[in-house]
């Protein structure tokens, strides 16, 4: 996989963690629960980070701040996964849950596939 090809593959799971986010951003199971709140704010940081590089076809930039960031994105992930039931039970959250740790492990597997560019 080429640099350019894994910037575009990565960017499209970026799509599916951006509606996590959204999702977290809204869930009024959250609101008050400082922990969990930071899960949608790392969503945030972590897509928001590679944006430029990716508006530019800087796919070297690009794939070094995704690899810089991800211990902090598995971090929130392994959080939400752990604590989702604690907040919520219900199947969306279930859902956002897998959909998280999903889109880690798709990056994981991208990055580990691409050149360091």
């Amino acid at each position: 996989m080429t640099p350019e090809q894994a910037m575009e593959r990565l960017n499209t799971i970026f799509a599916h963690l951006w509606m996590v986010r959204t999702f977290l951003k809204h869930a009024d199971e959250i609101q008050d629960d400082d922990e969990m709140l930071a899960v949608p704010r790392m969503l945030f940081d972590y897509v928001r980070a590679t944006e430029p590089a990716h508006q530019r076809g800087d796919a070297k930039e690009f794939l070094h701040r995704a690899r810089g960031k991800l211990p902090k994105l598995r971090k929130a992930a392994e959080l939400f996964a752990a604590e989702q039931r604690r907040v919520s039970d219900h199947t969306n959250f279930q859902m956002a849950a897998a959909s998280l740790t999903g889109c880690v492990r798709a990056i994981e597997e991208v990055l580990a596939s691409a050149p360091d560019a």
